[in-house]
């Protein structure tokens, strides 16, 4: 199993409650598609470090999950790319 790292970018204008229930989203997403979701770290509203989308801040959250599956890489960036919540998305594989 190969062990990776998602992290992404919510918008602001989201409600704290609505965030977390897109998060439990995407880790319904990788348990469907067979990935084993391990840890969910929500670092909650951040300031940007220069302007995304004319955007100053958003809320971040990183998802560490393990799959065998190259597959569930492309299901998950495709769905990530299409959703109007996230504002931006990286997927780091984390074992060597």
């Amino acid at each position: 199993m190969r062990t990776y790292e998602l992290m992404t970018i919510h918008r602001p204008e989201m409600a704290e409650p609505e965030f977390r229930g897109k998060v439990e989203e995407i880790g319904a997403l990788l348990t469907a598609r067979g990935a084993t979701p391990s840890d969910t770290e929500l670092w909650g509203k951040r300031r940007f470090a220069y302007e995304i989308d004319h955007g100053n801040e958003g809320y971040y959250s990183v998802i560490s999950f393990e799959t065998e599956s190259a597959d569930v890489l492309s299901d998950l960036d495709r769905a990530l790319g299409l959703s109007d919540a996230v504002i931006r998305h990286k997927v780091v594989r984390t074992d060597a």
